[in-house]
């Protein structure tokens, strides 16, 4: 399975920002492809193309530990390390790389990818850098999740999915918006939550209430089953926030309970 481009862009804009967040003067990194198989595709700040184009396997090198234990590893002095084997000593010294820290990008339990960033001294790398540089992979991490998302509602709908997924995979992309880094990205997502409500059907003449960003969150996630404390945890906010939010929209609604609410938002067209 080759990477998605879309995905690989991911991937290029979270290692110029790992550089930036930690100011590290070499990043690269890639996704899996085939099996256990990581491709390093892309680079940034780099001397050489010593590393462009490079497989590594699960277990091998820093990378491949770092794929197997699904978790970030360091190392100080790459070429003298007794923590990783070393088939990947030659691109490494060619580049003249000596610290170097992998972080993999894990989306649903299942690593999707691993960011580098390094140095070409032999210096510890220390926990502030590595915290940025898991961070970039959260970004990515969010990114893939959004375009799996998106990619199985195509999918699912060229299938007949039904409404009951469509509402499922809505009230997930809308929790998922606060979430992302990338503005444009956040926008794209939005627009195609927009266009799930939009799709639906259900709209009709009936007038648009005006819904706060957050109550059309609660909604969603009410719509899709989700109590308050579920939709809590999925949106990253207290149980009585999500009461609030939810007390406001049905206001705004003219609701008397949540269900009411719920039908009343797609009638004005803010849910699928």
């Amino acid at each position: 399975m080759t990477a998605d481009a879309s995905d690989v862009v991911e991937v290029r804009n979270a290692l110029l920002r790992l550089r930036r967040a930690t100011g590290l003067p070499v990043a690269f990194g890639g996704l899996l492809e085939a099996g256990r198989q990581m491709r390093i595709s892309e680079l940034s700040g780099t001397a050489t193309h010593a590393l462009r184009s490079l497989v590594v396997t699960s277990g091998t090198g820093l990378g491949g530990k770092t794929v197997a234990l699904s978790r970030p590893c360091v190392v100080t002095d790459y070429s003298a390390s007794r923590q990783i084997s070393h088939e990947y000593d030659a691109p490494v010294a060619a580049e003249g790389l000596r610290s170097v820290l992998a972080v993999p990008v894990v989306v649903r339990h299942r690593v999707r990818g691993v960011l580098y960033g390094a140095l070409r001294t032999a210096q510890p790398l220390g926990g502030r850098m590595l915290d940025a540089a898991v961070e970039a992979a959260r970004d990515v991490e969010r990114a893939l999740v959004v375009r799996d998302e998106a990619r199985a509602l195509a999918a699912g709908g060229g299938a007949g999915a039904s409404w009951e997924q469509v509402r499922e995979a809505h009230a997930a992309l809308r929790a998922l918006a606060p979430r992302i880094a990338d503005p444009g990205l956040r926008a794209e997502l939005l627009g195609a939550c927009a266009l799930l409500a939009a799709d639906s059907g259900v709209a009709g003449d009936a007038p648009r209430v005006r819904l706060a960003p957050r109550e059309v969150d609660v909604l969603a996630c009410v719509a899709a089953g989700a109590t308050n404390a579920v939709a809590a945890e999925r949106l990253g906010v207290t149980a009585e926030t999500v009461k609030g939010y939810l007390r406001s929209a049905m206001r705004k609604l003219r609701a008397r309970t949540r269900g009411e609410a719920v039908v009343a938002a797609r009638r004005a067209g803010w849910l699928p």
